[in-house]
């Protein structure tokens, strides 16, 4: 049983960790939002409590629901906000280095869904899982393909919007951790697939690398009614919402009769306060066309997890979903990683590498 990284004979380290000092109620947070420390953990096997393990973290999720806990609003999202001055959370790969429990050895790689955004930690065992490293499974992918956007994405297509073959679905912010994975499931169920993003380098990505019959990059088709007359000349059957806004706007006047709208985020909307977020003016359609609009969280669908796992695995191993990670290096990169969600800048799930 080894450590790992050279830390199995230590006991003591300096970690790095990202902390919340204020609450950011508006706008793209800002370093006086969220800072960077070093503190001191102790691996000492003694200081460890029961049932509870020391890591190492490798990766970590970078995820844009994280913007709606940290605005100090308790129900955005339904999410709980986090304290101040406490390590900040996410999806997390870590190696354990110290282990309380018979479970879990010295060596072993885990995935933590509340995983401190620090270099190393202590934490209680329960909700951690071992990967199975035999599987030959890209570490990367459990936190894309089978992580928090894959299981979205799954949900979404598979169990909500469950399309028939033939059917048109439109996934706004397509080339995103969610969207490149929701467009290649909807294309294996047989379906027409029109993605919006925010290059025209990503909508050639959408249909080079993700499967997508159309895409349009939303900064140069201002006009969203004009644009989705366009790319949806037989209307919308099923439309995957990220954005919120305008374009949920837009796509209530071309959803066809008994359609389905599945919201799973509305970036266009986290940096705003409650009162300044748009409203929808085009809602009468649902009543006329007998639409279905339906909202959801991942935690609702736990009890899936092992269907989509062993669904998402056979796909993986098959290469019929393809990934794409932007994986930026050291925790010290986490801030502009996770600002750059808000830009158009990013090409697929972003992740950081903080260990090897």
């Amino acid at each position: 049983m080894g450590g790992g990284g050279g830390v199995a004979s230590t006991t003591v380290v300096e970690s790095r960790e990202w902390y919340l000092a204020a609450y950011a109620p508006e706008n793209v947070p800002t370093s006086d939002h969220l800072k960077l420390r070093t503190v001191t953990v102790s691996l000492e096997y003694d200081s460890i409590a029961d049932q509870h393990l020391a890591l190492q973290l490798l990766f970590i999720s970078v995820d844009p629901y994280l913007r709606s806990t940290i605005t100090g609003r308790e129900g955005d999202l339904y999410l709980p906000q986090p304290p101040l001055n406490k390590a900040l959370t996410g999806f997390g790969i870590a190696r354990v280095v110290r282990s309380k429990n018979n479970n879990f050895n010295e060596g072993d790689i885990v995935i933590n869904p509340f995983s401190p955004i620090a270099e190393y930690y202590v934490v209680p065992s329960d909700f951690l899982r071992k990967i199975d490293l035999s599987a030959n499974i890209a570490l990367p992918n459990y936190l894309s393909c089978l992580g928090i956007p894959g299981l979205t994405a799954w949900v979404a297509i598979e169990v909500i919007g469950n399309p028939k073959p033939g059917s048109n679905i439109f996934i706004s912010a397509a080339a995103g951790g969610v969207g490149m994975l929701a467009g290649q499931l909807a294309k294996l169920k047989g379906c027409r697939v029109v993605g919006s993003t925010g290059s025209d380098k990503k909508v050639q990505l959408l249909k080079d690398e993700f499967g997508y019959d159309e895409g349009f990059n939303y900064h140069k088709e201002s006009d969203f009614d004009a644009a989705l007359a366009k790319y949806f000349p037989n209307g919308i059957d099923i439309y995957l919402d990220n954005v919120g806004g305008k374009m949920l706007d837009a796509v209530l006047n071309h959803i066809n009769i008994g359609g389905h709208i599945v919201i799973s985020g509305m970036m266009s909307q986290y940096n705003k306060i409650p009162a300044e977020r748009e409203g929808v003016k085009n809602l009468l359609n649902m009543v006329g066309k007998d639409v279905k609009m339906e909202g959801f969280l991942c935690g609702s669908y736990l009890n899936k997890i092992g269907e989509f796992t062993q669904q998402m695995e056979k796909y993986i191993k098959e290469e019929k979903i393809k990934p794409k990670h932007k994986i930026n290096q050291g925790i010290e990169s986490f801030y502009e990683s996770f600002a750059s969600l808000f830009s158009s800048s990013n090409l697929g799930k972003v992740i950081v590498q903080v260990a090897i």
